[in-house]
């Protein structure tokens, strides 16, 4: 069984978004900049490499929950210290088992 190697986050966590990336994440699945950087400040959050969609730099994916309990996935990269949002979507059913079962 291969475990992945889990990740940190720099602290202070800050944020940089880009606008296209903050719309899209709005109008595809109706989650704001708010809930995202939530799940950054809530526990349990599981951090991992994203080696699988890494192509021209690293990805990372964090599985978290909201101040409301909303369950997400989100893929980041991290520039200058700074946590970047590229995408915010509900976790899968998958993910969700997984994420309930740690």
């Amino acid at each position: 069984m291969y475990i992945m190697p889990k990740i940190r986050i720099p602290k202070p966590v800050e944020f940089e978004w880009d606008s296209y990336n903050l719309l899209k994440n709005w109008i595809k699945h109706h989650i704001s900049q708010k809930e995202s950087e939530e799940v950054f400040f809530n526990t349990p959050i599981d951090l991992y490499p994203d080696r699988i969609h890494s192509q021209s730099e690293k990805r990372n994916v964090a599985y978290g929950h909201t101040d409301n309990n909303k369950k997400l996935t989100i893929i980041f990269t991290l520039r200058a210290q700074k946590i970047r949002i590229i995408s915010t979507r509900p976790m899968s059913h998958k993910e969700r088992r997984q994420y309930e079962k740690n």
